[in-house]
């Protein structure tokens, strides 16, 4: 049988042709495959070099960060997160273990302390915290709650003039507005929020519209008051060197010449001084309309009358803004004021007695004990006064953490560390530089007492209220205000586990 070399019907030539292109197919194989890996090599090199021979792209401005964008809206208020009861409680033998250190007297006299868990009221420090003390100007922390809760943080106390008992005669009537200011009222400011001239102009327009003419006369009535204008328990000296001045229902700066002198001379009658700035500016107000002011400011000889017409009024910053005002700058006039006026709310006399009453009153209400305790005024210059460290710091504990929410009203009031208010020149050593700007306290200065009295959060979160009173210490010794700011210091840098 002859074997057969291709597919039937093909003879030997078709057989050889096919083996010469099959042969020439696997000898271009490796070129193909050469040409192929060229190409694909040289694809991202055209690319590469397209540009420089049809010219540059367009160029794409990179993305502005967004941190470097202009802002389209406020942000919103940044602060602490909201404190937990999650955080550990401090261990009263280590805080104990800071504070003694650091708690002692420059020269005579001691010291006494308390510090507790303002959520719990835990005692964490304790050195005869039941003691009673001279507090100084922590007075002004109890007149603080007395007036936010019989008054309420948004009252406000209006300055008015009516009609006297003549056509001629107006009375400037006293509301307890001793922030007055002799200009324009600015309502974006406490101390001269109400101004006598935006009163005078209102009063002139009204009595234009009662077709008054002529020469008029002005009386002040501040008959809202009751009782001596001078606490017989503060020192002469204390009154003369102008750390408080006669106590009336309306003053001009707080019953001083000038907002921005706060010591020295002040007004020995505030009332007749604010009425005599409200002469001046109703004689320039009523020139324009044919109305004359006689000269002299006396004090209106009618009883008041239950229901005057009133012609003109102007209303002060809320109790909230002068409560935190009092306690920022301690001002000892404000603090009177504030005392009475709360009384006043109650139905009482607007007196001293009174209002020493209301604020005992109001935190015996909260539930902090009074019966030991003594009370000569509601500002703290009187050297009578006797209020415990552990009293002074449950009302910081009211204030910060208690039920009643109308005491948050006084948090602002707090002066800070080594920023504002009556600490603001303080905390500034090696020694008390950790407490800058974390340690919030009123603070207290009288010649042999010092106190500070307030609240921190401390290393774990944890937010504790404290006070510290020394009282018999050497006069002038400039180590006793260090040693409660290293102590409030110490506070706020406890870890204490």
């Amino acid at each position: 049988m002859k074997e057969t070399s291709g597919p039937a019907g093909f003879g030997a030539p078709f057989t050889d042709a096919l083996r010469r292109t099959l042969h020439r197919g696997v000898k271009a194989w490796p070129t193909a495959l050469l040409l192929v890996l060229i190409l694909i090599l040289a694809l991202p090199a055209g690319w590469l070099l397209a540009p420089a021979f049809t010219g540059p792209a367009p160029v794409q401005a990179p993305e502005t960060p967004a941190w470097q964008q202009a802002p389209t809206s406020l942000s919103t208020r940044q602060g602490l997160s909201p404190l937990t009861d999650s955080a550990p409680v401090p261990v009263p033998a280590a805080v104990t273990a800071q504070l003694e250190p650091v708690l002692k007297p420059d020269g005579g006299g001691t010291f006494t302390g308390m510090v507790q868990d303002a959520l719990t009221g835990q005692v964490l420090f304790d050195r005869g915290g039941s003691e009673n003390r001279i507090p100084a100007s922590n007075m002004k922390l109890l007149t603080a709650v007395a007036a936010l809760r019989v008054l309420g943080p948004d009252e406000r106390f209006s300055t008015r003039v009516v009609a006297g008992p003549t056509p001629s005669q107006v009375v400037l009537t006293g509301g307890g507005d001793v922030l007055l200011g002799t200009g324009k009222s600015a309502p974006e400011q406490v101390m001269g929020h109400a101004g006598l001239a935006t009163l005078a102009e209102a009063t002139v327009a009204a009595l234009q519209e009662n077709g008054a003419t002529g020469e008029l006369t002005v009386r002040v009535d501040d008959s809202l008051f009751s009782g001596p204008s001078l606490n017989p328990a503060w020192a002469s000296g204390d009154v003369e060197a102008g750390e408080v001045a006669p106590l009336y229902p309306l003053a001009l700066n707080s019953a001083r010449f000038d907002p921005a002198v706060l010591t020295g001379p002040r007004p020995q009658d505030s009332a007749i001084t604010a009425g005599e700035a409200f002469a001046e500016q109703l004689k320039a107000a009523g020139a324009a309309a044919g109305l004359t002011v006689a000269a002299g400011v006396g004090r209106s000889s009618a009883p008041a009358d239950s229901d005057p017409t009133v012609l003109a009024e102007v209303q002060s910053a809320t109790v909230g803004e002068q409560v935190d005002l009092m306690l920022q700058t301690s001002d000892n006039y404000l603090a009177e004021v504030l005392g009475r006026m709360a009384a006043a709310a109650q139905g009482q006399p607007a007196s001293n007695d009174a209002a020493t009453a209301t604020v005992r009153a109001q935190l015996t209400e909260l539930g902090i004990p009074t019966d030991a305790m003594r009370l000569a005024d509601v500002s703290g210059l009187a050297l009578d006064n006797e209020v415990s460290a552990r009293q002074f710091s449950e009302v910081v504990r009211a204030i910060t953490s208690g039920t009643d929410l109308r005491l948050r009203a006084a948090l602002a009031g707090f002066p800070v560390a080594g920023l504002t208010g009556t600490l603001d020149t303080r905390y500034g050593d090696s020694s008390t530089a950790g407490g800058a700007g974390l340690v919030r306290a009123k603070t207290g200065t009288l010649n042999s007492v010092i106190a500070l009295s307030g609240y921190v959060v401390d290393a774990d979160g944890r937010l504790l209220v404290f006070s510290f009173i020394g009282n018999g210490l050497t006069p002038g010794a400039g180590g006793n205000k260090e040693a409660l700011d290293r102590a409030a210091t110490a506070l706020a840098a406890c870890g204490c586990r």
